[in-house]
């Protein structure tokens, strides 16, 4: 009677007992992609190597320290090989790299740690029974490495998943989960999901005016095409105000009720309106189904085992998004899928058989477009998910993906819409513009919007206007105060106050506001598109007297922006010198086609792909870098960490319980709404200074109140800071 796990009251379950709980459910999770079988096995082999005596006199209270997932990778490795080794030997501290045949015992390496003396364990099989099962691989993509390393790691997340759940359930005193559970919520059908969508846009109809007929035809074109469509890779591409929102939605409604799909994942690319497109849904849907999962505060535990009590409610606090209806970040979302940490990696298996909808698909970063592009396509082909690029401005992805798999070329959903229909503004560029002349200018409108590329630039040309009907928007400030300031503005703009809006790109992408007139900063093309489209949004003007005008900053401003904003800012420029239609498909096609070809092997900077392609040399031995690409894998240059604002008194409250050691999922949901996340230099300023109260890694409280200003946010401590959002 070996033990896996004893709780604090006392409380004993075997590891047969649990070895067989995560057989089962990892087998239901690994099912959709064909792997039930290996997935069973790996669940039987994860712990094995607690039937050692070292182990159970450590679960029995000696403070001894032993390391039992070596075994069972040793154990497996003989009945199915290296792909099911690396899922044991990493269940507790994240996949390891694969290494090389001359790797000591000593190396982490897999191929080192199965050379590794271990606690004999041998009596486990008196209880549990291993068994070679046929391997049935993935349909290999270019050279198979990428596809096999996939495969890998999504049969770590059914394992990672698997053990987590039963580990959990045990420690509570809950029945243990069997086979593979639903989503939570999952009384509600895709079927009744729908029909409170079409409730819903049931006031769209009959339509009004001409852009309403337009966006109930994209609406109609959506739904035919969740119910006709087989699965696969979807484009729709909807001009900004067109109702792509609601319509994607629609579409994977329609097509997860048709074809029978678990789930519904939504990614949108900036933190700043996640929770807008997560509160439309749940107006929608109901509050009960729509699971919202950002990166602002994100406690993972990387240990599987037996948790002290702090890191137990630590790890309540990840999500495996096991509900109908998911809403997440492009960073939550990509580098999750080249992870390998239990805590980042066990949501993975929940993205197959899945409807998946990439939202401002074009925003994806170049230097990790290959990668991306790579992922998405591995979902598609191997994991029955169907995934959607949803656009204003698609970045004509279609030979990337055919240059993987033939096949694979985008549907496109939305039909043909005449351009005039969702022509509403004009452009006008006024090339180069002084913080001075820029801000006299904006001085001039009642009502206007400016976006500029720096947050410096946005506190700078803030500071020159006259502070009556004047607002400052950035990631500097907390997302409940950008919302406060976004109902503020929204309230002024329809009642025809003063109303003068400076903000960095966090307003572009799907924010709700409708101005007469917009200023942008030079910037790649989509960005200048997507800003247009906070201009006459709802087409109650006329497109002559809804202009666009795009200036150039002062020199220092582009000086101090990244290589990766530079490309996109020059490329435009070279786009449109022959064709000044800013937002002619052609000249958008155009350009991405430019900056593609201009970017050439940048767009995998870090040669992520061909490192997992090189990884198959050895057939009997394939060596992946998990490890190595996870720690080097950042959609953003650079790592954040948050730091929570406790500015109102409801924040007050949610510090004064972190401080006190308190965690939750709840807890730390709401306290990301109150907090801002910094870059490293900037974070090490604030401590510098003694601003901060450090709780965990990626956690700190301001406790100097004075460098959170009501209306620019966190002061800057540097005269720097690029915005860039994600």
């Amino acid at each position: 009677m070996y033990l896996a796990h004893r709780a604090e009251d006392g409380r004993e379950q075997t590891v047969l007992e649990h070895d067989r709980n995560v057989a089962e459910l990892c087998a239901g999770f690994a099912a959709p992609f064909g792997a039930g079988e290996m997935g069973r096995e790996v669940g039987l082999a994860h712990d094995i190597g607690k039937c050692s005596r070292t182990f159970q006199r450590r679960i029995l209270g000696e403070n001894i320290q032993t390391d039992h997932s070596t075994a069972g990778a040793q154990e497996i490795a003989k009945y199915l090989g290296w792909p099911a080794a690396y899922c044991v030997a990493g269940h507790h501290g994240g996949l390891p790299d694969g290494g090389g045949r001359g790797d000591a015992a000593s190396c982490p390496t897999l191929s080192g740690r199965l050379k590794r003396p271990v606690e004999p364990y041998e009596d486990f099989s008196s209880e549990i029974q291993l068994e070679r099962v046929r391997f049935q691989p993935p349909k290999l993509l270019g050279r198979g490495g990428f596809t096999m390393a996939f495969w890998i790691r999504m049969l770590f997340s059914c394992l990672v998943d698997a053990d987590y759940l039963d580990t959990e359930a045990f420690m509570r005193g809950s029945p243990p989960p069997r086979g593979s559970p639903p989503p939570r919520g999952s009384d509600v059908t895709m079927e009744r999901l729908l029909a409170r969508l079409e409730a819903y846009t049931a006031r769209w109809k009959p339509p009004q005016t001409e852009l309403d007929r337009a966006r109930c035809d994209i609406l109609r074109a959506c739904l035919e095409a969740g119910e006709t469509q087989a699965p696969g890779l979807f484009a729709l591409t909807v001009p900004t105000g067109g109702g792509k929102t609601v319509s994607s939605l629609a579409f994977a409604l329609r097509h997860a009720k048709k074809i029978g799909k678990k789930r519904i994942i939504y990614v949108i690319p900036y933190t700043s309106i996640i929770e807008q497109t997560a509160d439309t849904f749940r107006k929608i849907l109901g509050e009960d189904v729509v699971l919202e999962h950002h990166s602002n505060v994100d406690f993972g535990d990387d240990e599987i085992g037996p948790p002290a009590p702090e890191k137990e409610r630590k790890k309540l606090a990840a999500e495996n998004w096991d509900m109908p209806v998911v809403v997440t970040t492009a960073v939550q979302f990509f580098e999750s899928l080249f992870a390998n940490r239990p805590s980042r990696c066990r949501k993975l298996h929940n993205l197959a058989d899945s409807v998946i909808i990439f939202d401002e698909a074009q925003t994806i970063p170049l230097p990790y477009l290959a990668p991306c592009i790579r992922a998405i396509t591995e979902l598609t082909v191997n994991y029955g998910a169907s995934c959607v690029l949803c656009t204003a401005t698609q970045p004509a992805l279609g030979p990337l993906f055919a240059a993987i798999a033939p096949e694979l070329a985008p549907r496109e959903i939305a039909p043909p819409i005449p351009a005039q229909i969702f022509r509403r503004v004009c452009y006008e560029n006024v090339g180069p513009l002084s913080d001075g002349e820029l801000a006299r200018r904006l001085g001039g409108h009642c009502q206007v919007l400016c976006v500029v590329s720096t947050r410096r630039q946005a506190q700078a040309v803030y500071a020159l206007l006259d502070k009556e009907g004047s607002f400052h928007l950035s990631t500097l400030m907390t997302p409940e105060h950008r919302r406060a300031v976004l109902d503020t503005v929204r309230t002024r703009l329809k009642e025809g106050l003063p109303c003068r809006v400076v903000s960095t790109s966090l307003i572009e992408a799907g924010v709700d506001v409708d101005f007469p007139a917009v200023y942008r900063a030079e910037a790649g093309l989509d960005s200048i598109v997507q800003a247009a489209g906070r201009c006459n949004r709802e087409g109650r003007r006329s497109a002559d007297d809804s202009c666009v005008y795009v200036f150039r900053p002062d020199s220092d401003y582009t000086a101090a922006l990244p290589h990766s904003m530079k490309r996109p800012l020059e490329v435009m420029r070279s786009a449109i010198r022959d064709d000044p239609a800013l937002d002619a498909p052609e000249t958008i096609e155009r350009y991405f086609t430019a900056l593609r070809q201009f970017t050439g092997e940048a767009i995998d900077s870090g040669r992520i792909v061909s490192r997992f392609e090189d990884g198959t040399q050895d057939p009997g031995r394939p060596s992946f870098p998990f490890a190595e690409v996870a720690k080097e894998f950042r959609l953003i240059d650079q790592n954040t960490r948050a730091v929570l604002i406790p500015r109102t008194e409801e924040a007050k409250a949610l510090a004064s319980r972190l401080q006190n050691g308190e965690r939750s999922r709840a807890l730390l949901r709401k306290a990301g709404r109150y907090s801002v996340n910094v870059y490293e230099p900037h974070f090490n300023a604030l401590n510098a200074r003694g601003a901060l109260d450090i709780l965990e890694e990626d956690l700190a409280v301001l406790i100097e109140p004075s460098l959170y200003s009501e209306t620019t946010g966190l002061a800057l401590l540097a005269d720097g800071g690029v915005g860039i959002f994600l």
